[in-house]
């Protein structure tokens, strides 16, 4: 990928997941204990309780950073006490929602990070072995992770009793398959144990009955290395950045036809116009829409009032939106809202596991027929008036959220874009593609 990936060298706010991305080396346990590794873990395991720690990171505010942005320590304090049952801890690095690509350079270039992360939310759940549960496609960061667990079992930072405690965690790494229904989490759970990756039926929640029916929590990469620096400098450092209900640093994404697209971490609630021209230099030609948190968020229009946005779960909450994984998307003006929003929908009805009907016939069938009919020409404003309608049947009703996440954008672009709907329909001509890069 070409770009940028930086966090702001601006004075009001320091990196720290992305601090050491991209530097020499970084990968390696040599050089992660030369900047302070493991340092918190030990500490805090010697120094605090369970409990302790669930209380500190519930009083940060950190959000899950996977996209439905639940309250993390609250998470956590779901998991049983004292039960004698096995509780396990599974990262979900299933990164596979078009236009985020944040987490992928954790598991490359700060996998300790992510390790010790772990270590720390495995100790506040009172959890002994953890999985993470690695995209397919991501062949060097599941072998630098393997790599990097290898390391720490052998030099004492995973295993039986850490830092001379009581406490004992191990960790394996699980190669997907490339399957886009592995992000939900119990679908994951489903594949991690041999299972064709349906999704289940909730309740039970895994912190109940999880992996192997047994106590399970279940975190996205970037929320399991946020951890580190929280325990590192407490909960009222991170809270003092970002929104009322957003709070911490974010990795922010932004693709598309932009002079450095790339990651950034900056503070939650930076805006759209922050992102957009002060650190990815801005747009290389006329942007009609943005997509703000990843494909499955709906689009918003490229205006003044909408650059002016804070990039936080409630502000995009306001605007009819989601932050998602904070993955933005630039949709230049020359490409048509109705071809992007198909070539979505295909893809979601590709990676719908066929369970439900709502999915099964309603994404992958009248959805996908409904686009074809109107992005080939032949398609009648009836067709776009019934594309409106289904949307509400199919909404809300799947067994799991990807019919959802195919629902929202399209929900979205008609909101907004409806009139590329009609235009195509009333004048019986297909979409227009255009080279999508100059």
């Amino acid at each position: 990928m070409t770009g940028s990936i930086v966090s702001g060298l601006d004075p009001r706010f320091e990196r720290t997941l992305y601090a050491h991305v991209g530097k020499e080396g970084s990968w390696t346990l040599d050089y992660y204990l030369r900047h302070g590794g493991y340092e918190t873990a030990k500490r805090v395991l010697k120094e605090k309780t369970p409990d302790e720690v669930i209380e500190e990171v519930k009083r940060s505010g950190l959000r899950g950073r996977g996209g439905a942005g639940f309250p993390t320590g609250l998470k956590w304090s779901f998991m049983p006490k004292d039960d004698g049952k096995q509780h396990y801890l599974i990262c979900n690095a299933d990164e596979s929602e078009p236009g985020s690509f944040k987490d992928r350079y954790i598991l490359e270039d700060v996998p300790h990070l992510l390790i010790e992360g772990m270590i720390l939310a495995g100790y506040a759940i009172r959890a002994t072995v953890g999985y993470i549960y690695v995209r397919g496609e991501y062949r060097r960061a599941a072998d630098r992770l393997e790599q990097a667990i290898k390391e720490a079992r052998a030099r004492g930072y995973l295993g039986k009793n850490l830092f001379g405690t009581d406490f004992s965690f191990d960790l394996h790494v699980h190669r997907g398959a490339g399957a886009y229904i592995c992000g939900e989490e119990t679908a994951l759970m489903n594949s991690l144990e041999g299972l064709r990756a349906n999704p289940r039926l909730k309740p039970p929640f895994p912190a109940q009955a999880g992996l192997w029916g047994k106590p399970t929590t279940i975190n996205n990469v970037e929320t399991l290395a946020s951890v580190v620096p929280i325990m590192e400098r407490g909960a009222d450092w991170f809270a003092q950045m970002g929104t009322e209900q957003s709070k911490g640093m974010k990795l922010y994404q932004i693709s598309g036809p932009v002079k450095r697209p790339g990651v950034y971490e900056l503070p939650m609630g930076t805006t759209f116009r922050e992102l957009i021209y002060e650190w990815a230099g801005g747009p290389l030609e006329p942007i009609q829409a943005l997509i703000p948190g990843g494909s499955s968020t709906p689009p918003l229009p490229f205006t003044e009032e909408v650059l002016d946005t804070p990039m936080s779960y409630e502000h995009l909450q306001a605007k009819g939106s989601m932050l998602g994984t904070g993955g933005v998307i630039l949709i230049p003006e020359r490409v048509s809202m109705v071809d992007a929003m198909w070539n979505l929908t295909r893809f979601y009805a590709h990676e719908s596991c066929g369970k439900c009907t709502p999915c099964r016939e309603g994404v992958a069938g009248f959805m996908v027929n409904l686009f074809a009919k109107i992005g080939t020409g032949q398609g009648e404003e009836k067709d776009v008036e019934n594309l409106e309608a289904l949307l509400p049947l199919i909404e809300g009703r799947s067994f799991c959220p990807l019919a959802d996440a195919a629902v929202w954008p399209v929900k979205g672009s008609l909101k907004h874009f409806k009139d590329q709907y009609l235009v195509l329909a009333r004048e019986k001509r297909p979409v227009p593609r255009p080279s999508l890069w100059r």
